[in-house]
């Protein structure tokens, strides 16, 4: 295993390459740690047929941050995958970026949750989502 030296960089072995969502989205994973986590992506290319920045985005974010971050937590034996995933839209955004950070609620054995804030350039709330995932063994590489 490589050793991280930058604690709020992104894991050694995560790249935005590795899944096709994020890069359609143009998800950039600023900071990660078991604890916290933090991404954004443009509002341009993520918006529903009105021209605003798409529920599901937010789900999208919220669900790569709380993956990510639970896969942190339950190295390197353990992966976390979705279970629960629930969202509250609060306000629109029309341009720029969306920002969201994830503030785990509980780190545990097997189950893992967190609250994500997403906010847009003027630092306003637009979305809270809360995810649960459940940590499983580390599936064998194909």
């Amino acid at each position: 295993m490589t050793e991280q030296t930058d604690p709020a960089a992104p894991p050694y072995w995560y790249s935005p390459s590795q899944t096709g969502l994020d890069i359609k989205m143009g998800v950039e994973l600023l900071e990660v740690s078991a604890e916290r986590l933090v991404a954004r992506a443009p509002v341009a290319g993520n918006t529903q047929p009105f021209g605003l920045w798409h529920g599901g985005a937010s789900c999208v974010l919220a669900e790569t941050l709380g993956s990510i971050g639970a896969t942190v937590h339950g190295a390197p034996d353990r992966v976390g995958v979705g279970v629960d995933i629930n969202a509250t839209h609060h306000r629109p955004v029309t341009s720029g970026w969306v920002t969201a950070t994830a503030t785990a609620i509980r780190l545990g054995r097997t189950v893992v949750s967190y609250e994500i804030v997403l906010t847009d350039d003027a630092d306003r709330r637009i979305c809270t989502a809360r995810i649960t995932c459940q940590l499983i063994e580390r599936p064998s590489p194909a």
